[in-house]
């Protein structure tokens, strides 16, 4: 059974969409760092067409494999935070300060 008109309508205007961002993504130049932001989005449409029980099973497991290498792109991309001082750091640092500080 065939989806009806208006699903493959919307299954060719998702992979455009998809095919738009993935080329936004890749004509950036060498020094630019790749943009985390983007890379979310297309591992959102990946998901998003993975999803689709009507999409072709070949196109839908594609979408699936790269869902999981887009979010491993994303994951990698995102600043990491401060590490924070331990106890003793935060102690030798404020005994740094010396009496005049107080």
């Amino acid at each position: 059974m065939l989806p009806a008109p208006d699903m493959r309508h919307r299954d060719a205007v998702m992979i455009a969409s998809l095919l738009h961002l993935m080329s936004h993504y890749t004509a950036r130049d060498e020094n630019d760092r790749p943009c985390v932001r983007l890379a979310s989005v297309i591992e959102r449409h990946l998901c998003a067409l993975a999803r689709l029980p009507e999409l072709d099973p070949v196109l839908r497991a594609t979408c699936e494999q790269l869902c999981e290498k887009w979010a491993g792109l994303v994951d990698d991309g995102m600043p990491r935070p401060a590490a924070k001082p331990t106890f003793m750091e935060r102690i030798m640092r404020g005994s740094r300060l010396g009496p005049s500080a107080a």
